[in-house]
């Protein structure tokens, strides 16, 4: 393959809705850049970048797929992206490498929920967009309503570049508002035909000139004032004002097109190349310690790593944006985050599932490699010169689902940890881990369709068993007032025994507290726990009724206790424990008769001190159309949700609220078919705060019967 200049190379992302024909789109680019000789279809199964088997099952898009095209001896890289926002992961390592977004448009159905999805993305990673208005050809197309539907949603940046000149089954043709003449693509693929705009169409046309003139002339101080002396722009002077417009994200143009018939695709390749910014146009590219790349052969090599994929026969593929410098083939650059050597061994060019290894790229182009060290979702790789520079981290989404997931067979416990840890080295919104606190592995992702897919590859490609539930609520345990208790330990089985009394007195923990006038504290030690809270442990033993040595065994056994509490086996916090009075016996006593007496008279005390269970209480940021707002201010109240405040945009509400985590679950799934798929949600841990009475003795009936049901 030639090898390509800086200024001849276009980064696209192709994103949109699910059904919009991204992979349509991106399988008609190739047909026109002669990469492919004949077009696949999802209906057969043969597309480039579906070609895995859970895409050609369900015939969508589940993870992102690398291409590219030429175009006028341009080549352009395709990132193409899954449409579900449950994949959004993909969509924001696509984005973050790609300088410009092809946003495809459904002209049947306008602006959906995952349109909206997509769109976040780009405004969160500043992303220019260009609207790809696709499906014309279908009856039920209306472009006048669609372009009305983005403006609504999206702003009046949104300009047609393009109308059609009629839609249905025989649209074929498009009124080209930059060259005014209409272009007829009368076989579908290919350059079209170009002719005069027909008289009828031609004030409309006029119009609409006018107003792309007017947007393509904001994008330049210099533009703006010709044309005020003007009023008008060359071809030239309009191109170079939406380019800047598009760099700017001041211009959102719209190209109209039939991806399945190719109407329009030859056109859309163009107007990236001549339009879309090349790496070469971009402004530079700061790393976290201020270094600057410029998309230049002229700096240091630099790179970072966008998304890591799993091949058959190849293994772990990185795939690669490259901001600096040349990259060869056997090239040694350095990782800033571990501060090792990796070497490039091969360079790869994919389309879908098929490579082609060249020897060197430039600057601002994406190419992959295998058998890297230690390279993940994120790194930065780059020469010697500039071992300290790190790119900033990619700005992933926070999870909004999770599960307690274990194996069906506890055997392949440890096949299934291997399992989510591959998982999450190629999708990086896939996180598991064991948590010590629920005693379960927690697996969280971006909701239950993403799940579900996980859940496919577990049975289809790994060929394990997993048992999903609903994992365990952290809740906090802690008491309210003071209460005493002793415990005395003993145990005589032959030959010396256990024996240990411990009495114990305990009180809440707060600020500013004071111990009780009738003790005497002799020594007082402060703990920090780990999972919040603190334990304030007091000897105030007189007259050697306890050994001084036998005191951190005590302190162990109440520890114990704290990380398994007395009422539902949850963390306990915030707790003054003093020690005054116990008995020892000069053969018998022991560490291990103490740590148990400690231990069970904590738990008698625990009991009869006011306990109360504590719930973590999450800020819960909920956004949706304001039409739909009563639906999801119910089940909020349903969810024992408390309402902080409200805001209003563009006709979304956004609801402030604080709702207990413990009724959260799956609520992700709950919103989508509440809103249609349109409503969004964070949320963050605020604090904890006392469960209601009903609550809490529902939680201690089923502790209780879950200890029974032990035994």
């Amino acid at each position: 393959m030639k090898e390509f200049k800086t200024n001849e190379i276009r980064n696209i992302a192709l994103i949109g809705a699910a059904k919009s024909g991204k992979t349509t789109l991106a399988e008609n680019m190739l047909f026109e850049g002669k990469v492919i000789n004949r077009k696949g279809s999802t209906e057969e199964k043969n597309t480039v970048s579906d070609y895995r088997q859970i895409e050609m099952d369900r015939q969508i898009s589940v993870h992102a797929a690398m291409m590219y095209t030429i175009i006028n001896d341009k080549k352009i890289n395709i990132l193409d992206a899954p449409g579900f926002s449950d994949f959004s992961g993909d969509i924001i390592s696509c984005l973050t490498a790609a300088d410009t977004a092809v946003l495809t448009v459904n002209a049947q159905a306008g602006v959906e929920a995952t349109t909206e999805n997509a769109w976040r993305h780009t405004v969160t990673t500043k992303k220019p967009v260009v609207f790809f208005m696709n499906q014309l050809d279908h009856s039920n197309a209306n472009f006048d309503n669609a372009i009305r539907n983005l403006k609504e949603y999206f702003g009046d940046k949104v300009t047609p570049i393009q109308y059609p000149v009629s839609t249905g089954e025989d649209f074929n043709a498009v009124i080209d508002l930059i060259l005014m003449k209409m272009l007829v693509f009368k076989n579908g693929n290919g350059a079209p035909e170009i002719q005069d705009i027909p008289a009828a169409e031609m004030a409309k046309a006029e119009e609409l000139h006018s107003n792309l003139i007017e947007h393509a002339a904001e994008g330049d101080e210099a533009l703006m004032e010709k044309f005020f002396e003007e009023m008008t722009l060359s071809e030239e002077d309009m191109e170079k004002g939406i380019r800047l417009g598009i760099m700017n994200r001041d211009l959102f143009p719209v190209i109209c097109g039939a991806a399945k018939r190719g109407v329009g695709v030859y056109r859309l390749c163009e107007f990236l190349i001549n339009a879309c910014p090349s790496p070469a146009d971009l402004p530079a590219i700061k790393t976290e310690n201020g270094t600057e790349f410029h998309n230049s052969n002229d700096d240091p090599t630099a790179l970072q790593i966008f998304k890591v994929t799993t091949e058959q026969n190849l293994g772990d593929v990185a795939w690669m944006r490259v901001y600096g410098g040349t990259l060869s083939k056997s090239q040694d650059l350095v990782n800033p985050r571990t501060g090792n050597k990796e070497r490039i061994s091969q360079l790869l060019m994919f389309r879908g599932k098929n490579r082609e290894e060249v020897e060197k790229v430039n600057a601002g182009d994406i190419i992959c490699t295998i058998k890297l060290k230690d390279g993940r979702v994120g790194d930065t790789l780059v020469d010697a010169k500039a071992a300290e520079a790190a790119f900033a981290p990619i700005p992933f989404p926070e999870p909004i689902f999770q599960v307690a997931i274990k194996a069906a067979n506890s055997q392949e416990d440890e096949k299934l940890g291997g399992i989510l840890n591959d998982m999450h080295k190629t999708d990086p919104t896939v996180i598991a881990g064991m948590s010590r606190e629920l005693r379960q592995n927690i697996l969280q992702c971006q909701g239950e369709y993403h799940l579900n897919t996980l859940k496919w590859y577990f049975d289809n490609v790994y060929k394990i068993g997993v048992e999903i539930s609903t994992p365990k609520v952290p809740y906090r345990e802690t008491i309210t007032k003071s209460a005493k208790a002793d415990y005395r330990h003993k145990k005589q089985s032959g030959g010396s025994g256990q024996f240990g009394e411990v009495h114990l007195w305990l009180a809440p923990y707060y600020e500013g507290y004071t111990d009780p006038e009738e003790l005497a504290v002799r020594t007082k030690e402060e703990y920090e726990l780990p999972w919040g809270g603190k334990l304030i442990f007091a000897n105030c033993v007189v007259g050697g009724a306890i050994d001084a040595r036998f005191m951190p065994a005590i302190l162990k056994g109440i520890n114990e206790r704290l990380e398994q509490g007395p009422l539902t086996g949850s963390y306990a916090r915030d707790i003054i424990v003093y020690v005054y009075d116990g008995k020892m016996h000069p053969v018998d006593s022991n560490e291990m008769a103490f740590k148990i007496a400690g231990r069970m008279a904590f738990s008698m005390a625990f009991k009869n001190a006011g306990p109360k269970i504590m719930e973590p209480i999450y800020d819960l940021d909920v956004r949706m159309p304001a039409d739909l707002m009563g639906a999801v201010m119910t089940d909020l109240t349903g969810r024992r949700g408390i309402v902080m405040g409200m805001d209003s945009d563009h006709g979304y509400q956004t609801i402030h609220a604080k709702v207990p985590f413990a009724e959260m679950d799956r609520y992700s799934t709950t919103l989508s078919s509440l809103t249609s798929g349109r409503g969004t949600f964070t949320m963050k841990y605020a604090e904890y705060a006392q469960v209601p009475a009903d609550v809490q003795q529902r939680l201690l009936k089923e502790y209780e019967e879950s200890q029974k049901e032990e035994e």
